[in-house]
């Protein structure tokens, strides 16, 4: 069995021409759910589909699957699915999602060219609204089939224009009638750009993922008193931003001391802060700023936040500010399945390639099919570890070569006849 690395990387750069954008550097692209060029990109997925065989439907949210049964395989037996997502940041790159979406079509085609039995049938999934950016809710799709988010909460999703999700998928002709239900599935795969640089640094060529790292966000107020930079004495101030620094250097030292004697994994950002009023000639009176928390380890993340929220409290007491800590966002931490894991490392070894095990920082809708079914993530190197941007770049080699492991997974698998998904 071996897969076309020149089918695979003609439909990934064919799909980079939807929403394609110039740049002085890389290859770009903007594709944003429900847009001409969403449209385009899922118009063209659906030829492909059917053109190697494959049954295609449209779920309520705009999933879309692509069904083959092999000729040995039981028609009634839970399949093993695959796939990822098309749509993009603004100004992305070309791999991010494709190269899920078309790896697991490959692997398919590279199965069907094979003389493997199966006994399962294969879906080959792409997931709506993955990144998030129209409708400022990621992983929409798969959160939908997974049952975390409730449809009609979805589809009335809004973007800055008021435009509903069930507006903008009917618009392009993709607002479907069909379900997937990934607890009936007997295992699910999705293969990845690694969007950091552990297996370009290591020289491997394939990562097997092992655990998801969870998220949690907290918004945090700190209200002071916006007054005259230069008639307001530094006795008499009220200043929020100077207590929101404090607190942003003490998140800072929390996600360090946690990283050090905790979980090495663990990490804390404030990447957002607004400042009021915002001018240079007035003492800033309110600061609003966000806190990001990520690691595989539940107990580290909360260790973290406790911090945080201590820091906000021990401010608020020695400084002439008010505070508000709210912790309104939390996903789990996500095992993968041992089975669906060990499968990889066999293919991996099976073809001679270099593989490590690690976790991803960064969520994919794997998250969310967890709790439904056996999952696993793969990794494909990462350029300089840089994504959602042009310069974007996995090497042609290391997508055919992550995509043959791919398909030796999925081979082991599908071929488990007497697996029963718990």
């Amino acid at each position: 069995m071996d897969v076309s690395s020149e089918r695979l990387q003609a439909d990934i750069e064919t799909n980079a021409e939807f929403g394609a954008i110039d740049t002085d550097e890389g290859r770009g692209r903007t594709v944003l759910t429900g847009s001409s060029a969403d449209r385009a990109a899922r118009e063209y997925f659906v030829e492909r589909l059917e053109d190697a065989g494959l049954t295609v439907s449209v779920d309520v949210i705009g999933n879309i699957a692509g069904r083959w049964v092999p000729p040995e395989a039981d028609p009634t037996a839970a399949p093993v699915a695959v796939g990822s997502h098309l749509d993009s940041v603004p100004q992305g790159g070309i791999f991010d999602g494709p190269l899920g979406v078309y790896g697991a079509l490959e692997a398919v085609r590279a199965l069907q060219e094979s003389d493997i039995t199966l006994d399962r049938p294969v879906l080959v999934v792409s997931w709506t609204e993955e990144e998030g950016i129209r409708f400022d809710t990621g992983l929409l799709g798969s959160a939908v089939a997974a049952g975390v988010t409730p449809l009609s909460e979805a589809l009335s999703l809004q973007d800055d224009d008021g435009i509903t999700v069930e507006a903008a998928l009917e618009d392009i002709g993709f607002r479907g009638a069909d379900t997937l239900d990934p607890a009936g599935w007997d295992a699910w795969f999705e293969l990845h750009v690694e969007q950091g640089r552990e297996l370009e640094s290591a020289g491997a060529s394939v990562g097997v993922v092992e655990a998801i790292s969870g998220i949690t966000n907290c918004r945090v107020i700190v209200s002071g008193e916006a007054n005259h930079a230069g008639a307001t004495q530094m006795y008499q101030r009220r200043d929020a931003l100077a207590a929101a620094s404090q607190f942003v250097l003490d998140v800072e030292q929390a996600a360090r001391d946690v990283a050090n004697t905790m979980s090495e994994s663990a990490v804390g950002t404030v990447g957002n802060m607004a400042v009021s009023p915002n001018a240079n000639n007035v003492v800033p009176g309110e600061v609003t700023l966000t806190v990001d928390v990520r690691d595989v380890d539940r107990a580290a993340m909360d260790r973290i936040v406790d911090s945080a929220r201590a820091s906000a409290a021990r401010i608020e007491r020695d400084r002439p500010v008010e505070t508000e800590f709210d912790q309104y966002r939390l996903t789990e931490p996500s095992g993968m399945a041992e089975r669906c894991v060990s499968a990889v490392v066999a293919a991996a070894d099976s073809t001679a390639t270099d593989m490590m095990r690690m976790h991803s920082a960064a969520l994919h809708d794997t998250a969310n099919l967890a709790e439904q079914t056996d999952t696993v993530l793969l990794f494909a190197p990462s350029r300089d570890g840089i994504s959602h941007n042009p310069l974007e770049w996995t090497d042609w080699v290391d997508c055919a070569t992550a995509t043959r492991v791919l398909a030796g997974a999925i081979a082991d698998v599908a071929a488990e006849s007497a697996h029963i998904p718990e």
